[in-house]
């Protein structure tokens, strides 16, 4: 399940306080600056620096 566009559009990485972007499928969001993503899991962005993951570890293409 995606986030909502309204959502997303106020979301911030709290580790740098950058925007965050949607992933492929809604399934997770990127900070670009940081390089991390985080999940999105049943809608819910779990935006604790803990649960990011490197953006190198499973994206390959225009994402990244």
């Amino acid at each position: 399940m995606a986030v909502p566009e309204k959502l997303l559009a106020i979301l911030i990485c709290p580790q740098c306080r950058g925007k965050v972007v949607a992933g492929s499928q809604g399934s997770f969001l990127i900070c670009r600056p940081c390089g991390i993503a985080y999940p999105v899991r049943d809608g819910i962005p779990r935006m604790v620096v803990s649960e990011a993951v490197p953006v190198e570890s499973f994206l390959s293409g225009p994402e990244k």
